[in-house]
């Protein structure tokens, strides 16, 4: 089929604009690669870097060595891989069952999880709850207030609505129960919406940062976005003194601007090499509990 010249003007304008949205947002990722590869040197003797003459892993073996980025990356993985486990069972359980037309209590449970959406008790009612529960500094502060959401169990709610009771019907005519029907028929089945929502709770959980600067105090239980903020935050302060910065040039030590960038790629690595394989799974997930005409 031929089209017109504004036919294929306008689609040119189009995919001008997006490749160039794209580039914009694309480029300040880049130049966090870029500069977390740079060689100290000469990120020190020039002001704007596009491509590197000399690249160095040196960033990325100063953070590795340090104990306590290690120690913090195993306690970030942890959140990431329990608590998400935790909050898709919780979540699927609860969703299952508000679906499920003679659960005694539904319409109460489904108040009390909707007044969570529309009224937030606070940081000081929530800071109270996790120390009367005796959960201050242990990693449990960091993955029970965040187990679930009100959110994603209105939508895997939704999701098992639009189900067939025939399913549930005919397993238990074999001889299941509600359990059996939950685990051998229902999680199956919900496995696009299982894939999405786990990937959304892994990321938060292995973003943690303001339930640890709130709830954790030693030193070894620290989420790694705590520990990056407190680089961060040390590395500011250092390249502040002029006395530091001389140091800087003359001994041709690590400058605190590679370590930022190579620590924000290292932090950003594990999640962006999971979402290809679970891309599969987003739009079916993404569709869950959505209404069909």
């Amino acid at each position: 089929m031929k089209h017109s010249f504004g036919y294929k003007f306008t689609n040119g304008m189009i995919y001008a604009v997006l490749s160039l949205i794209g580039l914009v947002t694309l480029l300040p990722f880049l130049y966090v690669i870029i500069i977390s590869f740079t060689d100290p040197s000469e990120y020190l003797t020039k002001s704007l870097i596009l491509i590197p003459e000399k690249w160095s892993f040196s960033s990325y073996r100063y953070i590795l060595s340090t104990e306590m980025f290690i120690r913090s990356l195993g306690v970030s993985a942890f959140l990431a891989i329990v608590g998400s486990i935790i909050s898709i069972m919780i979540t699927s359980a609860l969703s299952y069952s508000l679906s499920r037309r003679q659960f005694f209590g539904k319409k109460f449970f489904l108040l009390a999880i909707l007044m969570t959406m529309l009224f937030n008790p606070g940081m000081i009612p929530n800071f109270l709850l996790v120390e009367s529960m005796g959960l201050m500094d242990t990693i449990w502060s960091l993955i029970l207030p965040a187990v679930t959401s009100a959110w994603y169990v209105f939508l895997m709610r939704n999701f098992y609505q639009e189900l067939p009771e025939e399913l549930e019907e005919a397993a238990k005519i074999d001889g299941s129960n509600d359990i059996g029907v939950f685990f051998k028929i229902m999680l199956p089945i919900s496995l696009p919406a299982i894939a999405a929502f786990g990937l959304f709770f892994a990321v938060g959980f292995w973003n943690t940062y303001f339930n640890g600067v709130l709830y954790i105090n030693s030193e070894e239980l620290r989420p790694m976005q705590v520990v990056l903020q407190m680089m961060l935050i040390q590395a500011s302060t250092n390249v502040a003194d002029p006395s530091v910065a001389a140091m800087l040039q003359s001994e041709q030590m690590l400058p605190p601007e590679t370590i930022k960038m190579a620590a924000v790629v290292v932090a950003s690595l594990p999640i962006i090499l999971v979402y290809p394989f679970l891309q599969k799974y987003f739009v079916k997930g993404m569709l869950v509990g959505s209404i069909k005409g």
